[in-house]
């Protein structure tokens, strides 16, 4: 089934599929395409004019992120303040991504609906991501957390996925009971878990 027109803003190429997720279908300009589908954050209503800020923040936790120039609002966009972001590029962990703020009327903003995963390899880089990420402790829950702009990741070890797919019943249910009871992931535990420590 075709992406259907998403009524709010069909003249900016947004379009929504029969999922509810919503599509930018954008030409190039004749510039090169490295990416055929990157993931774009609208920062609307009490986060409006915050997507600047956010792109700092976020670059600021991963190393080698790479910022592009934004193209920003000018004067007489409104109801968008002049000088806010209307696009901006960056890089995380080698992911495009882009931005935008929007002040016009949304039905939306973020929520647990779409997440960003961050898959780590040790204890250090889940600590570190969850103590530069994590501003709201009520919705820390099973490697789970949501930042200060409202966006929700999932900072996870790459081992689960290793004991996900060798766990036998026993092992998957000692595990289970682990993590549910977990925020931040503490990969020890889960090892000790599927181990039977």
């Amino acid at each position: 089934m075709p992406l259907d027109a998403y009524p709010f803003s069909q003249r900016y190429g947004w379009l929504q599929d029969r999922y509810g997720l919503t599509w930018q279908v954008m030409h190039a300009g004749g510039r090169e395409i490295t990416e055929r589908i990157v993931p774009t954050l609208m920062f609307v209503g009490p986060v409006c004019g915050r997507a600047e800020e956010a792109i700092s923040h976020y670059t600021s936790v991963f190393d080698g992120a790479v910022v592009g120039d934004p193209m920003r609002y000018g004067g007489g966009d409104e109801p968008d303040a002049e000088g806010s972001v209307r696009y901006a590029a960056f890089t995380l962990n080698g992911m495009h991504f882009a931005a935008m703020d929007s002040a016009r009327a949304h039905d939306f903003t973020f929520n647990e609906a779409v997440s960003l995963l961050v898959p780590c390899d040790t204890q250090e880089q889940i600590d570190r991501y969850w103590e530069t990420l994590s501003a709201v402790p009520e919705a820390e829950q099973c490697g789970w957390l949501k930042d200060r702009f409202g966006l929700s990741w999932q900072i996870a070890p790459t081992a689960m996925q290793r004991i996900l797919q060798n766990a036998d019943d026993q092992q998957m249910a000692r595990v289970t009971k682990a993590f549910l009871g977990m925020g931040k992931f503490d990969l020890a535990t889960l090892e000790d878990a599927y181990a039977g420590r």
